[in-house]
């Protein structure tokens, strides 16, 4: 069985010399030898700080997330990957204000701890499934948020409309959810998501249950609408092309407990076209990315985790 799982992944010079002319002082420095000074450290957007979470009481105790920092920048598009079970969706529930971490560590937004629900409302959160209303139209759908916020109806739809061409919608407004393609739905709930306009948007594996053609597009859409308005996102997936695709970094979770593994800058140029994922470079990223999960998913299965 093991076998099976395995094969599925793959200085300057010392003091003068004597009698050697005395040293001249130095020249006071110039606009040309003046240092530019050090900029400031960038404050992370959020950040966690050895952050556990337990469930349940010793002996069944369960523990879903063992020590876990990460500091997530403005702007920064961050992908999560790891085995399943690993913890990633109790990660996401921790930032987006679901669930609060044990008392050994901190969630920190713009650099202030968060507890008791203090983060939601803070960010957008998309879960896997589109989570349309069939009863609602897609300008209606994407407006939900806003109406719940309490945002005048006719100015939620205007604010929708100017971003359906953005979103690949236009002339779609009207139409409900069963007369859309998977993708279509996909971008309803992503527009439902962005409207929410916080400056962080959590994506939890929302091109999962799409084809692979339907996927590859939506991934490319996707980084263009993100290069052009900058919004932070933390985006969860399985797929480890799609994690280097999109992401300045891909963070790696161990299996459970979930601890953070590795995390892998990609210093691939952007903007991002479908030919990058054939570059020797993207390549020997995969290569050492998936030596990395194909060990934690073998240890979660032989610990009795999910496949």
């Amino acid at each position: 069985m093991m076998t099976a799982l395995k094969g599925a992944f793959r200085s300057m010079a010392d003091s003068a010399p004597e009698g050697a002319p005395a040293e001249r002082p130095a020249a006071a420095p110039t606009a040309e030898t003046t240092p530019e000074p050090a900029s400031a450290p960038v404050t992370p957007l959020v950040e966690m700080v050895n952050v556990w979470k337990r469930f349940g009481e010793a002996p069944r105790q369960t523990v879903a997330l063992a020590g876990v920092d990460l500091a997530i920048r403005p702007g920064e598009f961050v992908t999560l990957i790891g085995p399943s079970g690993c913890g990633k969706s109790t990660l996401f529930n921790m930032i987006a204000g679901l669930a609060d971490t044990d008392a050994d560590g901190a969630v920190l937004f713009k650099g202030r701890p968060q507890r008791d629900g203090e983060l939601l409302g803070k960010v957008s959160f998309m879960p896997q499934k589109d989570l349309l209303f069939a009863w609602r139209t897609v300008i209606d759908n994407a407006t939900l948020a806003l109406e719940i916020e309490g945002v005048p109806r006719a100015q939620a739809r205007a604010r929708a409309a100017a971003m359906l061409p953005d979103f690949g919608l236009a002339g779609f407004e009207t139409h409900y959810p069963h007369q859309l393609s998977g993708g279509m739905r996909q971008r309803v709930a992503l527009m439902r998501t962005f409207l929410f306009e916080r400056e962080l948007m959590l994506l939890d594996e929302p091109f999962g249950a799409l084809d692979a053609l339907t996927r590859a597009m939506m991934q490319r859409w996707l980084l263009d609408l993100w290069e052009k308005h900058r919004r932070t996102v933390l985006f969860i997936t399985h797929d480890i092309d799609e994690a280097i695709f999109l992401g300045d970094r891909v963070v790696v979770m161990t299996a459970r407990p979930g601890r953070i593994k590795t995390v892998e800058t990609i210093d691939l140029p952007r903007p991002r076209g479908a030919e990058v994922v054939t570059s020797p470079e993207f390549i020997e990223i995969k290569r050492r990315l998936l030596a990395i999960v194909e060990e934690e998913s073998i240890k979660s299965f032989s610990t009795g985790g999910a496949p």
